[in-house]
Protein backbone atom coordinates (compact mmCIF):
# COMPACT_ATOMS: atom_id res chain seq x y z
CA UNK A 1 0.00 0.00 0.00
CA UNK A 2 1.21 3.60 -0.23
CA UNK A 3 2.29 5.33 2.31
CA UNK A 4 3.52 8.92 4.18
CA UNK A 5 2.66 11.37 6.51
CA UNK A 6 -1.08 11.75 5.50
CA UNK A 7 -1.95 8.13 4.48
CA UNK A 8 -3.17 6.02 6.16
CA UNK A 9 -2.64 2.29 4.57
CA UNK A 10 -5.94 0.29 3.42
CA UNK A 11 -7.94 3.74 4.29
CA UNK A 12 -10.30 6.54 2.64
CA UNK A 13 -10.32 8.67 4.87
CA UNK A 14 -7.70 11.75 5.59
CA UNK A 15 -7.78 14.32 8.78
CA UNK A 16 -9.42 17.31 7.89
CA UNK A 17 -7.30 20.66 7.79
CA UNK A 18 -7.28 23.90 8.20
CA UNK A 19 -4.45 26.03 7.20
CA UNK A 20 -4.64 30.53 7.10
CA UNK A 21 -8.48 30.28 6.67
CA UNK A 22 -8.90 27.91 4.25
CA UNK A 23 -10.15 24.72 4.57
CA UNK A 24 -8.33 21.29 3.48
CA UNK A 25 -11.31 18.71 3.12
CA UNK A 26 -11.97 15.44 1.82
CA UNK A 27 -16.07 14.92 1.25
CA UNK A 28 -17.66 11.63 0.20
CA UNK A 29 -21.01 11.22 -1.06
CA UNK A 30 -23.74 8.60 -0.17
CA UNK A 31 -26.66 6.72 -0.28
CA UNK A 32 -28.96 5.08 2.11
CA UNK A 33 -32.64 4.07 1.80
CA UNK A 34 -32.99 6.45 -1.20
CA UNK A 35 -31.70 9.36 0.77
CA UNK A 36 -28.70 11.13 -0.57
CA UNK A 37 -25.60 12.19 2.45
CA UNK A 38 -22.37 13.92 2.34
CA UNK A 39 -19.51 12.82 4.89
CA UNK A 40 -16.22 14.51 5.55
CA UNK A 41 -13.28 12.76 6.70
CA UNK A 42 -12.17 13.21 10.23
CA UNK A 43 -9.82 10.80 10.88
CA UNK A 44 -8.38 7.22 9.32
CA UNK A 45 -11.13 5.62 8.59
CA UNK A 46 -13.58 8.08 10.29
CA UNK A 47 -16.39 9.72 8.07
CA UNK A 48 -19.07 11.86 9.88
CA UNK A 49 -21.70 12.67 7.53
CA UNK A 50 -25.65 13.84 7.61
CA UNK A 51 -28.46 13.03 5.26
CA UNK A 52 -30.59 15.34 2.54
CA UNK A 53 -33.11 17.24 5.45
CA UNK A 54 -30.39 17.25 8.71
CA UNK A 55 -29.65 20.25 9.94
CA UNK A 56 -26.33 19.79 8.97
CA UNK A 57 -26.22 18.75 5.51
CA UNK A 58 -24.77 20.76 3.41
CA UNK A 59 -26.22 19.81 -0.33
CA UNK A 60 -24.31 17.70 -2.15
CA UNK A 61 -20.94 17.91 -3.97
CA UNK A 62 -21.92 19.72 -7.00
CA UNK A 63 -24.49 22.12 -5.22
CA UNK A 64 -21.24 23.15 -3.26
CA UNK A 65 -18.85 23.41 -6.29
CA UNK A 66 -21.96 25.41 -8.04
CA UNK A 67 -21.60 28.30 -4.79
CA UNK A 68 -17.83 27.93 -5.27
CA UNK A 69 -17.89 27.55 -1.22
CA UNK A 70 -17.42 24.27 0.74
CA UNK A 71 -17.31 25.86 3.83
CA UNK A 72 -20.93 24.77 4.80
CA UNK A 73 -19.53 21.10 4.95
CA UNK A 74 -17.38 21.89 8.10
CA UNK A 75 -20.65 21.85 10.32
CA UNK A 76 -19.76 17.47 9.33
CA UNK A 77 -17.42 17.80 11.74
CA UNK A 78 -19.68 17.52 14.36
CA UNK A 79 -22.25 15.21 13.38
CA UNK A 80 -22.21 11.25 14.04
CA UNK A 81 -19.59 8.76 12.90
CA UNK A 82 -21.12 6.77 10.08
CA UNK A 83 -19.94 3.40 8.73
CA UNK A 84 -19.57 3.23 5.25
CA UNK A 85 -20.32 -0.56 5.25
CA UNK A 86 -24.08 0.38 5.76
CA UNK A 87 -24.11 2.93 2.74
CA UNK A 88 -23.64 2.85 -0.78
CA UNK A 89 -20.72 4.76 -1.51
CA UNK A 90 -21.78 7.25 -4.63
CA UNK A 91 -19.07 8.89 -6.76
CA UNK A 92 -18.46 12.05 -5.91
CA UNK A 93 -20.45 13.63 -9.28
CA UNK A 94 -23.01 11.42 -10.42
CA UNK A 95 -24.18 13.53 -13.42
CA UNK A 96 -21.06 15.88 -14.10
CA UNK A 97 -21.70 18.18 -17.33
CA UNK A 98 -18.95 16.53 -19.48
CA UNK A 99 -16.67 13.39 -18.35
CA UNK A 100 -13.33 14.58 -20.18
CA UNK A 101 -11.29 11.64 -20.78
CA UNK A 102 -7.46 11.85 -21.95
CA UNK A 103 -5.81 8.42 -23.84
CA UNK A 104 -2.45 7.68 -24.12
CA UNK A 105 -0.92 10.36 -21.46
CA UNK A 106 1.69 8.09 -20.30
CA UNK A 107 4.75 7.79 -23.05
CA UNK A 108 4.91 4.62 -21.93
CA UNK A 109 1.42 3.79 -22.16
CA UNK A 110 1.46 5.20 -25.07
CA UNK A 111 4.32 2.87 -26.46
CA UNK A 112 2.94 -0.23 -25.28
CA UNK A 113 -0.11 0.36 -26.63
CA UNK A 114 1.86 1.07 -30.41
CA UNK A 115 1.66 4.68 -30.35
CA UNK A 116 3.46 7.80 -31.05
CA UNK A 117 2.99 10.06 -27.53
CA UNK A 118 0.35 12.73 -29.07
CA UNK A 119 1.39 16.21 -29.97
CA UNK A 120 -2.46 17.52 -28.39
CA UNK A 121 -4.35 15.43 -26.00
CA UNK A 122 -6.39 12.53 -27.54
CA UNK A 123 -9.78 12.86 -25.67
CA UNK A 124 -12.75 10.62 -25.97
CA UNK A 125 -15.88 11.21 -23.74
CA UNK A 126 -17.44 8.71 -20.96
CA UNK A 127 -21.40 8.74 -20.39
CA UNK A 128 -22.82 9.41 -16.83
CA UNK A 129 -24.65 5.66 -16.94
CA UNK A 130 -21.21 4.22 -17.24
CA UNK A 131 -20.32 5.53 -13.20
CA UNK A 132 -20.27 3.25 -10.31
CA UNK A 133 -18.54 4.41 -6.71
CA UNK A 134 -16.07 2.77 -4.52
CA UNK A 135 -16.86 -0.36 -3.38
CA UNK A 136 -19.48 -0.68 -6.03
CA UNK A 137 -19.53 -4.03 -8.52
CA UNK A 138 -18.03 -3.14 -12.00
CA UNK A 139 -19.54 -5.22 -14.77
CA UNK A 140 -17.69 -7.80 -16.93
CA UNK A 141 -20.19 -7.97 -19.90
CA UNK A 142 -21.98 -11.01 -21.27
CA UNK A 143 -20.33 -10.02 -24.46
CA UNK A 144 -16.54 -9.69 -23.77
CA UNK A 145 -13.65 -10.92 -21.96
CA UNK A 146 -11.24 -8.45 -22.58
CA UNK A 147 -12.41 -6.82 -19.50
CA UNK A 148 -9.41 -4.44 -19.14
CA UNK A 149 -8.15 -1.74 -15.66
CA UNK A 150 -6.63 1.91 -15.74
CA UNK A 151 -6.21 3.53 -12.86
CA UNK A 152 -6.00 7.62 -13.43
CA UNK A 153 -6.18 10.52 -11.70
CA UNK A 154 -9.37 12.65 -11.77
CA UNK A 155 -9.14 16.94 -11.88
CA UNK A 156 -12.80 18.49 -11.02
CA UNK A 157 -13.38 21.71 -12.90
CA UNK A 158 -14.64 24.31 -10.12
CA UNK A 159 -14.50 27.53 -12.43
CA UNK A 160 -15.79 27.83 -15.32
CA UNK A 161 -14.23 29.31 -18.13
CA UNK A 162 -12.69 29.37 -22.14
CA UNK A 163 -9.62 30.48 -23.69
CA UNK A 164 -7.68 29.52 -20.40
CA UNK A 165 -4.14 30.48 -19.94
CA UNK A 166 -1.75 28.06 -18.77
CA UNK A 167 -0.75 30.33 -15.39
CA UNK A 168 -4.59 30.19 -14.51
CA UNK A 169 -5.42 27.02 -15.21
CA UNK A 170 -4.92 25.35 -11.46
CA UNK A 171 -7.38 28.34 -10.35
CA UNK A 172 -10.55 26.86 -12.41
CA UNK A 173 -9.63 23.29 -10.70
CA UNK A 174 -11.49 22.85 -7.28
CA UNK A 175 -10.76 19.43 -6.39
CA UNK A 176 -9.26 15.91 -7.38
CA UNK A 177 -10.55 11.85 -7.10
CA UNK A 178 -9.63 8.61 -8.39
CA UNK A 179 -11.13 6.85 -11.41
CA UNK A 180 -10.53 3.35 -12.95
CA UNK A 181 -11.40 3.52 -16.87
CA UNK A 182 -12.14 -0.14 -17.14
CA UNK A 183 -12.36 -0.72 -20.69
CA UNK A 184 -13.75 -3.22 -23.36
CA UNK A 185 -10.77 -3.63 -25.11
CA UNK A 186 -12.37 -5.43 -27.83
CA UNK A 187 -15.20 -3.19 -28.10
CA UNK A 188 -13.08 0.10 -27.88
CA UNK A 189 -10.78 -1.55 -30.66
CA UNK A 190 -13.60 -2.19 -33.37
CA UNK A 191 -13.41 1.27 -35.01
CA UNK A 192 -11.09 3.87 -34.96
CA UNK A 193 -13.67 6.13 -31.98
CA UNK A 194 -12.81 4.38 -28.81
CA UNK A 195 -16.84 5.23 -27.44
CA UNK A 196 -18.58 2.19 -26.81
CA UNK A 197 -15.61 0.34 -24.96
CA UNK A 198 -15.29 2.63 -22.85
CA UNK A 199 -18.58 3.16 -22.07
CA UNK A 200 -20.54 0.02 -21.14
CA UNK A 201 -22.63 0.32 -17.93
CA UNK A 202 -20.86 0.37 -14.85
CA UNK A 203 -17.21 0.24 -15.89
CA UNK A 204 -16.24 3.84 -14.66
CA UNK A 205 -15.10 3.72 -11.05
CA UNK A 206 -15.02 7.28 -9.44
CA UNK A 207 -13.89 8.02 -6.07
CA UNK A 208 -14.32 7.38 -3.26
CA UNK A 209 -13.56 11.16 -2.08
CA UNK A 210 -13.58 14.20 -3.24
CA UNK A 211 -10.04 15.87 -2.24
CA UNK A 212 -10.06 19.92 -1.94
CA UNK A 213 -7.20 21.20 -4.64
CA UNK A 214 -5.81 22.99 -1.74
CA UNK A 215 -4.90 19.39 0.13
CA UNK A 216 -2.66 18.19 -3.05
CA UNK A 217 0.48 19.45 -4.55
CA UNK A 218 -0.53 22.27 -7.36
CA UNK A 219 -1.54 19.98 -10.37
CA UNK A 220 -1.74 17.12 -8.07
CA UNK A 221 1.76 16.89 -9.19
CA UNK A 222 4.27 14.01 -8.20
CA UNK A 223 2.15 11.82 -6.58
CA UNK A 224 2.27 8.13 -7.08
CA UNK A 225 -0.52 5.98 -8.72
CA UNK A 226 -0.60 2.43 -8.16
CA UNK A 227 -3.16 -0.17 -9.66
CA UNK A 228 -3.99 -3.46 -7.94
CA UNK A 229 -5.32 -6.40 -9.50
CA UNK A 230 -6.38 -9.23 -6.47
CA UNK A 231 -3.40 -7.16 -4.77
CA UNK A 232 -0.94 -7.56 -7.50
CA UNK A 233 0.79 -4.25 -8.39
CA UNK A 234 0.11 -4.19 -12.45
CA UNK A 235 0.46 -0.39 -12.85
CA UNK A 236 2.49 2.31 -10.57
CA UNK A 237 3.97 5.47 -11.68
CA UNK A 238 3.79 8.94 -10.65
CA UNK A 239 2.03 11.66 -12.15
CA UNK A 240 4.67 13.65 -13.25
CA UNK A 241 5.21 11.39 -16.13
CA UNK A 242 1.51 12.81 -17.80
CA UNK A 243 2.47 13.86 -21.22
CA UNK A 244 -0.03 17.02 -20.52
CA UNK A 245 -0.34 17.58 -16.73
CA UNK A 246 -3.21 19.69 -15.74
CA UNK A 247 -2.55 22.81 -16.20
CA UNK A 248 -1.35 22.41 -19.70
CA UNK A 249 -4.85 20.33 -20.29
CA UNK A 250 -6.90 22.75 -19.72
CA UNK A 251 -5.20 25.44 -21.00
CA UNK A 252 -5.33 22.93 -24.77
CA UNK A 253 -8.56 22.16 -24.17
CA UNK A 254 -10.24 25.19 -23.53
CA UNK A 255 -9.53 26.75 -27.04
CA UNK A 256 -11.92 24.95 -28.49
CA UNK A 257 -14.83 23.64 -25.16
CA UNK A 258 -15.74 25.86 -22.52
CA UNK A 259 -15.17 23.93 -18.95
CA UNK A 260 -18.08 24.24 -16.77
CA UNK A 261 -18.33 23.50 -13.03
CA UNK A 262 -18.54 20.15 -12.29
CA UNK A 263 -16.83 19.30 -15.27
CA UNK A 264 -14.22 15.66 -14.73
CA UNK A 265 -11.18 15.32 -16.71
CA UNK A 266 -10.11 11.94 -16.05
CA UNK A 267 -6.00 12.54 -16.79
CA UNK A 268 -5.10 9.04 -18.24
CA UNK A 269 -3.55 5.70 -17.21
CA UNK A 270 0.09 4.48 -16.94
CA UNK A 271 2.07 2.00 -18.48
CA UNK A 272 0.80 -1.70 -17.37
CA UNK A 273 -2.58 -2.27 -18.94
CA UNK A 274 -3.74 -5.90 -19.48
CA UNK A 275 -4.00 -5.77 -23.01
CA UNK A 276 -0.22 -4.75 -23.41
CA UNK A 277 0.69 -7.94 -21.05
CA UNK A 278 2.12 -11.23 -22.74
CA UNK A 279 -0.34 -13.42 -21.87
CA UNK A 280 -3.24 -10.40 -21.63
CA UNK A 281 -3.89 -10.19 -18.14
CA UNK A 282 -7.70 -9.41 -17.70
CA UNK A 283 -10.23 -8.99 -15.07
CA UNK A 284 -12.98 -11.83 -14.48
CA UNK A 285 -15.76 -12.49 -11.83
CA UNK A 286 -14.36 -12.71 -8.38
CA UNK A 287 -11.51 -10.12 -8.83
CA UNK A 288 -10.80 -7.11 -6.47
CA UNK A 289 -9.26 -3.94 -8.32
CA UNK A 290 -7.65 -1.46 -6.38
CA UNK A 291 -6.09 1.85 -7.47
CA UNK A 292 -4.48 4.23 -5.23
CA UNK A 293 -3.06 7.60 -5.51
CA UNK A 294 -0.65 8.76 -3.02
CA UNK A 295 -2.42 11.75 -0.90
CA UNK A 296 -6.08 10.94 -2.93
CA UNK A 297 -7.32 8.20 -1.72
CA UNK A 298 -7.79 4.29 -2.99
CA UNK A 299 -11.14 3.39 -4.96
CA UNK A 300 -11.60 -0.33 -4.37
CA UNK A 301 -14.26 -2.21 -6.75
CA UNK A 302 -15.42 -6.04 -7.31
CA UNK A 303 -15.39 -7.43 -10.61
CA UNK A 304 -18.83 -9.04 -11.45
CA UNK A 305 -20.29 -10.74 -14.37
CA UNK A 306 -23.55 -8.85 -15.89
Amino acid sequence: MLCGPEIFSGSIGLLLKTNSGRTFMRLLAYRKDGKMGLAIATGADEWRGAFEGDAAYPGSIAELLEKGDFSAASALQNVAVIDLDDVEVLPPLSNPPKIICLGLNYSEHAAESGFEPPPFPTIFGRFNSSLVGHGQPVLKPKVSDDFDYEGELVAIIGKKGRHISKADALSHVAGYSVFNDVSVRDYQLMTPQWTVGKNFDATGAFGPAFVTADELPAGASGLKLETRLNGLVVQSDTTDHMIFDVATTIELLSRGITLEVGDVLVMGTPSGIGLARDPKLYMKQGDVIEVEIEKVGLLRNPVVNE
